[in-house]
């Protein structure tokens, strides 16, 4: 994960926040020593914050677009009350099976559900929770961006929130010349421009897009 502050007050900032706890410190290692791309991963700062948004917007219903192996859904999961729900998205057979053994191991994966397969279909599957999400949580391949946003506006309820990661895309997004980065700005362009949404654009950790979508 690339960070958009020196690395001093990135560490000073990490060291800041609080731990959290063995389970993610070994899915942290093992992801890096398994997985290609582990910088993929979101780490302990970017974890607390969304755990933090999970317990203050008192969501109970989250669905999160990019599974990868797991550390942001369980880290949101600690957040979510009992009886909560995570349906979490991904297309990774090999992060998946990384996923389950850690979900399995906390108390806490009880409140989470795989639905492997292109997060798009299984958006689209989710009618029963038609204007009830309560947040959504975007981390996958940057080009669906834009459709994943609009996916996941129509099941979030009014007062609800959708986190996307990756917004600043290392700073590309200040002269994008790739489709990933286009498709990027595109999304912040979106965003920015819907007229449904209050948002902030956060400079954490790669950048973060907080939507918060008015009341009817």
């Amino acid at each position: 994960m690339i960070t958009l502050v020196p690395e001093a007050i990135e560490t000073f900032a990490h060291n800041h926040t609080k731990s959290e706890g063995e389970i993610f410190r070994r899915l942290r290692d093992e992801t890096y020593s398994k997985m290609e791309s582990p910088q993929m991963q979101v780490g302990r700062l970017e974890g607390q914050f969304l755990k933090m948004l999970v317990r203050l917007t008192g969501a109970r219903t989250i669905l999160e677009i990019g599974m990868f192996t797991g550390y942001s859904g369980l880290m949101m999961a600690e957040g979510l009350p009992d009886g909560g729900r995570l349906i979490t998205c991904d297309v990774n057979p090999e992060a998946e099976a990384i996923a389950r053994r850690y979900f399995s191991e906390s108390p806490h994966g009880k409140k989470i559900e795989i639905r492997m397969g292109p997060a798009l279909e299984t958006i689209a599957g989710l009618t029963e929770l038609q204007g009830k999400l309560d947040m959504a949580f975007i981390d996958a391949d940057k080009v669906n961006y834009s459709k994943y946003y609009e996916g996941c506006m129509g099941l979030l309820r009014p007062g609800g929130l959708i986190v996307a990661d990756n917004v600043l895309w290392s700073g590309r997004v200040l002269d994008p010349e790739d489709e990933d980065t286009r498709a990027i700005v595109a999304f912040d362009d979106l965003v920015q421009n819907d007229p449904r949404v209050e948002n902030v654009c956060l400079t954490i950790r790669d950048g973060m897009m907080l939507a918060w979508k008015r009341p009817a």
